[in-house]
Parts: C-alpha cells; sequence; structure tokens
C-alpha cells in the first residue's frame, strides 16, 4: 500500500472512488491538449464508438430483444462542449455495487452487503459512512440502484451462489 494511502483506496472489493483519466486523440476535432473534468462512464465509450461510426445500436440480436445501450456520447466532449452526461452512474462487479448521482454515492460491497452512504464533494476517501445521517437520501438512492439492477439483468452474488449449488 503506498505511503498515505487509505486502505478503502487499495482494498480490492471495496469500490473506492472511480477516478480514471481518459486520453484521446483525434486532431482533426480535438484541439491542443485540454483537460476536462466531465464525468463519464465506461458505457459512454460504446455510445461513442456508434456516434463516431454513425452506426445505430441494435434492439435485437437472433430475434431476442437485448438491454438498451446505457451509455452516452463523449462527442461533445471531445467537441470542446458541455455534455448532459448521465442522471446517475451505476455498476456491480462480483457482487460489489453502487449508485453515484450528484455528489452522492451510495456502495455495497461484498461479504455483508451493508449500504453506505458518501458524500464525494467532502469525502473522496469514503472514510465517513452518512447512511445513519441521511437515511431517506440512502433509501431513495438504493432505490433507483434496484430499479436500474433490475432493468439491466443483476443477479445478487447470493443468488448467483444458491443457483450454482443447483448446478
Amino acid at each position: 500500500m503506498p505511503n498515505g494511502t487509505p486502505p478503502r483506496l487499495t482494498a480490492p472489493d471495496a469500490f473506492g472512488p472511480c477516478s480514471s483519466p481518459l486520453i484521446a486523440y483525434w486532431p482533426s476535432v480535438i484541439r491542443g491538449a485540454s483537460v476536462h473534468h466531465q464525468p463519464a462512464h465506461v458505457t459512454d465509450i460504446m455510445a461513442t464508438c456508434l456516434d463516431l461510426a454513425r452506426a445505430e445500436y441494435p434492439k435485437t440480436y437472433k430475434n431476442q430483444p437485448i438491454t438498451p445501450l446505457e451509455g452516452e456520447s463523449l462527442r461533445p466532449t471531445f467537441e470542446g462542449k458541455a455534455r448532459a452526461g448521465h442522471d446517475a452512474y451505476y455498476w456491480e462487479h462480483e457482487g460489489s455495487r453502487a449508485i453515484r448521482r450528484g455528489k452522492w454515492k451510495l456502495v455495497s460491497k461484498i461479504p455483508d452487503q451493508t449500504w453506505e452512504l458518501y458524500d464525494m464533494e467532502t469525502d473522496w476517501t469514503e472514510t465517513h459512512d452518512l447512511r445513519a445521517a441521511e437515511p431517506e437520501r440512502a433509501k431513495l438512492l438504493q432505490t433507483i440502484y434496484k430499479t436500474w439492477a433490475d432493468r439491466v439483468g443483476v443477479v445478487l452474488r447470493a443468488e448467483l451462489k444458491r443457483l450454482s449449488t443447483r448446478i
């Protein structure tokens, strides 16, 4: 662990702050070196590729409906413009899950699956769980997360374990 790094940022299942840079090179559109502080999500890469290729995301595969595209094109950012982005960012990975909406981030990590709430503007390192102080906000974010998870087909780790014992 690097000296001074909070353990929350180095634990493999902790879902510490997600803050990864994206470097893009498109000389005919991106003018010179610049830094933009606009949130984005990995799902925006697919949306950007489709946008730049002027391609349509399919609605079906082998005559079966597929989950709609989640991302938003990064083209406006590349063109030096602001973009609307997402109302919220959601993810689930190996049982850990989270939603980020505005400055608020609700996180549930394995193994206990307890939800934790963080104000990312004042607590970037996620060390002060505000769930007890903001129960209504935590409940709202949990409800929004569940709606997304149900829509895209997230299967909880406990359910996967239960199903795997049947095979």
